[in-house]
């Protein structure tokens, strides 16, 4: 089957000698595999390595095999293009940890249109906004969302947020939670959206001590999810 869809670079490996395999997220199909032959070694093909860098947006042509394994495109441009992330450091480094945890987060082989839709207006968001500090923080909470375990806000009020259960108490919580300062500022960013992002005001160290705690949260909802190798070097960034 023939399918032209929209679709999201999650990662790509190395296979044999000159070919590549790239995992993405489509817009028609949920996450696809691809092999990429002989992308590494032409120099005037149609579909190249810089296609594909951590999380390009592309418009793909592709056999779809129904039974799963790898699929071959046909032919893709870049749409859109973006205009910073790949040149703004501290963009590309929010791309290349965003990448990874959307590989290690996104497994279902089925459409889901308001997840894609998410991840595309996110993108081509950071992609034309400067103030870009916190918005990998709120990425991470809004994609809780669409993986079902975005936090349960009815006891807002409480003081304690359980990473456990997803949920603010009123008494400290068995297991992993946040409390004080922290859980005050999680309650800022579930009342925040992308076009307010610079509310709340965090410092390096608070922006450092949220992240992990989202990534925590991640670890102990999603099974088989581990921490992002550039984890640290998001930190070294923003410190």
């Amino acid at each position: 089957m023939l399918v032209q869809t929209k679709a999201l670079v999650l990662h790509t490996i190395k296979y044999n000698d000159n070919s590549l395999i790239a995992h993405c997220y489509t817009q028609a199909l949920g996450k696809q595999s691809f092999l990429l032959k002989g992308i590494l070694s032409s120099k005037k093909g149609k579909i190249r390595k810089a296609h594909f860098q951590p999380l390009s947006l592309l418009d793909i042509h592709f056999q779809h095999k129904n039974k799963g394994g790898l699929n071959f495109i046909k032919e893709l441009k870049v749409d859109p293009p973006f205009q910073s992330i790949y040149t703004s450091i501290p963009k590309n480094t929010i791309a290349l940890f965003l990448s990874e945890v959307l590989y290690k987060s996104l497994q279902q082989e089925e459409p889901d249109l308001p997840l894609f839709e998410y991840l595309e207006n996110a993108l081509l968001w950071l992609d034309t906004h400067d103030d870009i500090a916190n918005f990998h923080l709120l990425f991470l909470l809004k994609l809780t969302q669409f993986l079902g375990f975005y936090p349960f806000v009815e006891e807002e009020e409480s003081p304690y947020f359980s990473l456990v259960n997803g949920c603010f108490t009123s008494l400290p919580p068995q297991g992993k939670f946040l409390d004080g300062l922290a859980a005050q500022q999680l309650k800022q960013l579930l009342g925040t959206n992308f076009a307010t992002l610079n509310l709340p005001k965090l410092n390096q160290q608070s922006r450092r001590e949220l992240l992990e705690a989202l990534v925590h949260y991640y670890e102990l909802h999603l099974h088989g999810f581990s921490s992002p190798k550039s984890l640290p070097i998001l930190h070294q960034i923003f410190a």
